[in-house]
């Protein structure tokens, strides 16, 4: 792609003394030709993701890159630091800095072009031409790989870059990485001696590795590199997975099979580790295989020649963990399994509480008395069909205290945490300990399981282990804290809570319901809306919800409804004050909203988070209040003004929505009015006011 760089987006004397002075003066660069879009929010994902690590490496380079839903095309913008400029890297400053840029939907092809340009960095003979070039032009077209430039700068061959490494449509697939449509950058790489023997003591010692970053693109394939070309140096076949964005290629299992040790070197959870089982390894960060690859291949072998193997088969993470980024704090991880659970829950809670309140609306609300339709069915009668839909809705609610304890514990230790936690969740039921058993089933089953792995144990027995030993004394540990210590304190606890939240009335239930439209209302789908939304379907979670757990179960689904509805409304009554983006999602969010789906606002809220927000949770608290004051009530866990007709005082509770929508709406437009009367800073770009909102995704934008 000749156009990924271009002598514009190049800063032979880049003046910027920090890294963020240093992102927006080649951001400004790509801004001004129309490669971005939206400068501040091109910015704020540039920022997200050197939060997430930094991106100096050593040998004085600074690689900041994202991936933007403001970048057009694939882009790269190169400046030159006569001071130095501060990237993080353990050596010091970095003087040569690249930004890379690439859209939100890139495909595999531009992830390969700058994936190619992450490895010929490694290259000394590329860098120190980098530095002596004179002009811009020159530079840009030895970045792209072009013969002319190649040519003028000439380099050591043994590891110059040469006319097959190139950014260019000319490039050919050559021994070192290619960048352009032709271009093949493969996951699994290998570098070994010609001479490498298939077996036998002349065979030279062989290396598989993975290397993984939170981007998936620059530190993933600059490791790689590192440990290839150390190993070709020190005379080892090295084979590398790089597990990047563009996807991975799973390295071939008769590989692994005849690798003599391993390297892991990630900050985020290697993806199918258990692959890599009962050989020597070595477990690092992805940036200790570019700064000192040799030193990880000889403590490798080491490892090898001192027979030490891992013990256990890892899984690559628990479930949750595979998506997730690394370096979280338990707090965070916490709450990743309890949301972990409560996403396996939902499901059950939907079915079986849209079936049951369908059997109310078909055969009345005696239906809850009538027999079991085994013994008694008549296809002629409605009351019998309510009763069926009833009963099968019952069986479903049943599941939900033990899939939720089951799935905890499966975020926590994977699959070995579902026998424990699916009977802890059941124990759980029996004691009556309702949900905040489920919850404490769920997280000992994980903390038990863990545990149980970490003993170190017999070859023998490790066959028996995940089928037998694990079940089978994770599941007694579990059983005999239920039952015997915790589960009475937890069951005299939920019904503590079931009586509070009865003998609600008047100022308190509509206090309770403003305090449930806000959080339903604050973070829009996030960890709060899920903890509002979970105490209200714990109430009705039973086949005889009780008239105060009803209440709160309409206060909440009403509030979240009210951000996407609200979003809608605004962009219609106000367009002007939205851009083309936020006028086409607000069409959605119509939808969105009646169906009761908060996300609906997320788009609003990523990208005015400041006056989308606050005027959401307002909304939202009046709606929730205005639902208690009028007694409505709903049995169904979900369904929006679609199940209007299972709610009790529907007509009120209309209104409630009505209001909070009105609020809701009334706010954001004057705040926004607000915002259009303010000056705009010399900071922000001529394109920003006419930039497509930000995603929540592209906020927190898993960038390149």
């Amino acid at each position: 792609m000749s156009d990924t760089i271009t002598a514009d987006l190049v800063d032979l004397d880049l003046s910027a003394d920090t890294k963020e002075a240093a992102t927006r003066a080649l951001a400004g660069r790509m801004a001004a030709h129309g490669r971005v879009t939206d400068l501040e929010g091109f910015l704020a994902d540039a920022a997200a993701r050197e939060a997430q690590m930094p991106t100096g490496l050593d040998g004085g380079i600074g690689i900041p890159h994202c991936r933007s839903e403001h970048v057009t095309a694939p882009t790269l913008a190169f400046g030159r630091s006569t001071a130095g400029i501060d990237f993080g890297a353990a050596d010091g400053p970095a003087d040569l800095i690249f930004l890379i840029a690439a859209p939100a939907g890139a495909d595999d092809a531009h992830l390969t072009i700058l994936s190619a340009l992450a490895r010929r960095l490694m290259d000394t003979g590329f860098t120190d031409a980098l530095r002596s070039a004179t002009d811009a032009e020159t530079t840009a077209a030895l970045i792209r790989g072009e013969e002319t430039a190649a040519a003028a700068v000439p380099a050591d061959p043994a590891t110059s870059v040469g006319p097959a490494t190139s950014v260019g449509p000319a490039a050919s697939a050559g021994p070192a990485a290619s960048v352009g449509p032709a271009a093949s950058v493969g996951p699994a790489t290998s570098v070994g001696p010609a001479t490498s023997a298939a077996s036998g003591e002349d065979r030279p010692f062989r290396i598989v590795a993975v290397t993984s970053c939170p981007t998936g693109i620059a530190h993933t394939y600059m490791a790689a590199e590192a440990l290839e070309n150390a190993g070709h140096e020190a005379g080892v076949e090295v084979v590398v997975e790089t597990q990047g964005s563009a996807g991975f290629t799973r390295l071939d299992p008769a590989v692994i099979d005849a690798a003599d040790a391993v390297i892991l070197a990630h900050d985020v959870p290697v993806r199918e580790k258990e692959r890599f089982a009962g050989k020597p390894t070595v477990d690092t960060g992805v940036k200790a295989a570019i700064n000192r690859p040799a030193a990880l291949i000889t403590e490798v072998r080491a490892k090898a020649e001192r027979g030490e193997t891992t013990t256990a088969a890892p899984s690559g993470g628990t479930p949750v963990e595979r998506t997730g980024a690394g370096g979280e704090g338990y707090g965070t991880k916490l709450r990743t399994w309890l949301m972990s659970g409560v996403s396996y829950m939902v499901p059950f809670v939907a079915a079986g509480g849209l079936l049951i309140a369908l059997g109310f609306a078909i055969g009345g609300y005696d239906i809850n008395k009538a027999p079991s339709v085994m013994d008694h069915f008549v296809w002629t009668q409605a009351d019998s069909w309510g009763a069926l839909l009833f009963q099968i809705g019952g069986v479903a609610f049943g599941f939900l205290v033990p899939v939720l304890a089951g799935y905890i514990a499966y975020g926590m230790a994977d699959r070995p945490g579902l026998v424990p936690g699916f009977v802890g969740g059941a124990i759980s039921l029996t004691v009556n300990a309702g949900f905040l058993g489920g919850l404490a089933a769920g997280l000992i089953a994980g903390g038990v399981v863990l545990a149980v792995q970490r003993v170190r144990i017999p070859a023998a027995l490790r066959g028996i282990m995940p089928v037998v030993v694990i079940p089978l004394i994770s599941s007694a540990v579990v059983g005999f804290l239920m039952f015997v210590v915790i589960g009475k304190p937890i069951a005299e606890a939920q019904k503590g809570m079931t009586d509070w939240l009865n003998g609600l009335t008047g100022t308190n239930a509509v206090l309770l319901g403003a305090l449930l439209g806000l959080m339903m209302c604050f973070d829009l789908g996030g960890p709060v809306n899920k903890v509002a939304y979970t105490f209200a379907t714990a109430g009705i979670a039973v086949a005889s919800p009780s008239d105060s757990a009803m209440k709160v179960m309409a206060a909440v689904m009403a509030a979240g409804m009210v951000p996407p509805l609200a979003m809608a409304l605004a962009t219609s009554v106000r367009g002007r004050l939205f851009n083309r983006a936020e006028r086409e999602n607000g069409k959605a969010a119509w939808v969105l909203g009646a169906s009761f789906i908060s996300e609906g606002a997320i788009p609003f809220a990523a990208a005015d988070p400041l006056r989308v927000i606050p005027a959401s949770m307002a909304g939202g608290a009046v709606t929730g209040a205005l639902s208690m004051a009028f007694g409505a009530t709903l049995r169904a866990p979900h369904g929006g003004i679609f199940v209007v007709p299972l709610i009790g005082s529907p007509l009120l509770y209309l209104v409630a929505i009505a209001a909070g929508v009105c609020v809701t709406t009334a706010l954001v437009l004057v705040l926004k009015g607000l915002r259009r009367t303010a000056p705009v800073g010399p900071a922000t770009s001529e394109q920003a006011t006419a930039a497509p909102a930000r995603s929540k995704e592209a906020v927190a934008a898993q960038p390149l």
